[in-house]
C-alpha cells in the first residue's frame, strides 16, 4: 500500500481555513492539533514553517514539514476538504455551525529530482515574521513569500531568523509543490487543490466531523465511520488512512 516512489519521504502539509471567519480559523487550529498528535504518536517530527493567525482565534493558514519514514505515504490520504458540524463556542445563541478547512499534502523531494524553476517566473516578497512579541519579536524582514507565477503556487516560510535560510526552505517547498503540480498536469487530474483550489466549502469535503446533534466522523470516500470523535481529534486517524490506502490499491 506504500509502494509509490515518494511514499517513504517526508511530507509538507498546508492547512487553510475556509470561509466563515473565526469559526473556520478555530477549526483549522483543531485540525493542526489533530495532525500534531498523529505525528507524535507515530514518531514523526513536526516543524512549523509558516503560520498566519486568525483575527480573533485559531489560524488562517499554517505550513508544516513532517519528518519521518513514510510520512508522505500515510498523510497523502488526508488531502482534501474537512468539514466540522458543532454548536459554536463563538455564538452567544448556541446555534449549530458548519466550518470547512482544506489540507494540502506534498512529498519532500530531494535534490536529484529535476524541476525547472526560472528566476523570471518567481516573485519574491519579504515581510516581518509574526511572533509572540517581547524578546521573540523579529525586527527585520526575514520572512519570505515566493509566488511561482505560471502555476499560481505560493509558498511562505518564517521559521528561521535569517532571510537566506527562510528562502532556502521556501524554495525546497516550492520545488516539492511544483513537482506534484507537474505530475497532476500530466495525469490531467486536478483534484489535488494546487494552483486553483476551488471553494473550500460544501460538496468538496472528504470527511465530516459531527459533534452535534450526534457524534460521528465519516470519510465520504470510503464510508468508514468512527463514533469516538474525541479520539479522532487527538490523532487516531489509522482507520481512515488504512481504508483509503486499501481502496486506492484496489482501484489501481
Amino acid at each position: 500500500m506504500l509502494g509509490e516512489p515518494f511514499d517513504p519521504n517526508n511530507a509538507y502539509i498546508s492547512l487553510h481555513a475556509g470561509a466563515g471567519g473565526t469559526e473556520s480559523c478555530d477549526w483549522a487550529d483543531m485540525l493542526f492539533r489533530m495532525y500534531m498528535h498523529y505525528a507524535e504518536s507515530h514518531g514523526f517530527t513536526l516543524h512549523i514553517l509558516d503560520r498566519q493567525s486568525g483575527d480573533e482565534a485559531g489560524i488562517k493558514s499554517i505550513s508544516l514539514l513532517v519528518v519521518g519514514p513514510y510520512a508522505y505515504g500515510y498523510l497523502k490520504a488526508e488531502r482534501g476538504v474537512h468539514r466540522l458540524v458543532r454548536i459554536s463556542p463563538f455564538d452567544a445563541n448556541k446555534r449549530r455551525h458548519t466550518s470547512f478547512a482544506a489540507l494540502d499534502v506534498v512529498a519532500e523531494v530531494d535534490e536529484s529530482i529535476d524541476v525547472e524553476i526560472l528566476d523570471s517566473d518567481l516573485r519574491i516578497d519579504t515581510y516581518r515574521s509574526s511572533g509572540a512579541g517581547g524578546q521573540h519579536v523579529n525586527t527585520t524582514d526575514s520572512a519570505v513569500r515566493i509566488t511561482h507565477q505560471p502555476s499560481g503556487i505560493v509558498v511562505q516560510c518564517q521559521a528561521e531568523r535569517s532571510q537566506h535560510a527562510n528562502r532556502n526552505k521556501a524554495m525546497k517547498m516550492l520545488k516539492a509543490k511544483l513537482y506534484d503540480w507537474e505530475l497532476d498536469q500530466k495525469r490531467k487530474e486536478m483534484e489535488k487543490f494546487y494552483g486553483n483550489k476551488g471553494d473550500i466549502a460544501w460538496g468538496r469535503q472528504i470527511r465530516s466531523y459531527v459533534l452535534q446533534p450526534y457524534t460521528l466522523v465519516k470519510d465520504h470516500r470510503t464510508d468508514v465511520e468512527v463514533g469516538n470523535v474525541d479520539a479522532v481529534l487527538h490523532g487516531a486517524l489509522e482507520p481512515f488512512i488504512e481504508s483509503y490506502l486499501k481502496a486506492k490499491q484496489r482501484h489501481e
